[in-house]
């Protein structure tokens, strides 16, 4: 069962002000590459799993910006942490499945 969401808007300084899409579209392929279940919003993505393994994408997301030639990044994180009941995007999400 997992125990954590967290969410994460990822906002990185890309080389020459470049447009900053292609940068999250990687860090969403690196959500994808770890196998958790995840939601993308307009302004920030939620994951759902142990939290120690979600930090881990999280950093994952940031060693890659730099690859890719971004100088910093800003991450804004925001953690739910349930270990007694366990942490889901669907039972937080059972009144409005489609976000309305």
């Amino acid at each position: 069962m997992a125990n954590a969401l967290v969410s994460i808007q990822i906002l990185p300084t890309t080389p020459g002000g470049e447009s900053v899409i292609p940068y999250v579209d990687r860090a969403i392929d690196i959500i994808k590459a770890a196998g958790v279940p995840y939601r993308v919003a307009p302004l920030e993505t939620t994951m759902e799993g142990e939290l120690s393994s979600l930090l881990a994408v999280v950093q994952q997301m940031s060693e890659a910006m730099a690859e890719m030639g971004c100088p910093s990044v800003i991450s804004q994180v925001k953690i739910y942490y349930n270990p007694a009941n366990g942490a889901s995007m669907g039972r937080l999400l059972e009144k409005y499945p489609d976000g309305q």
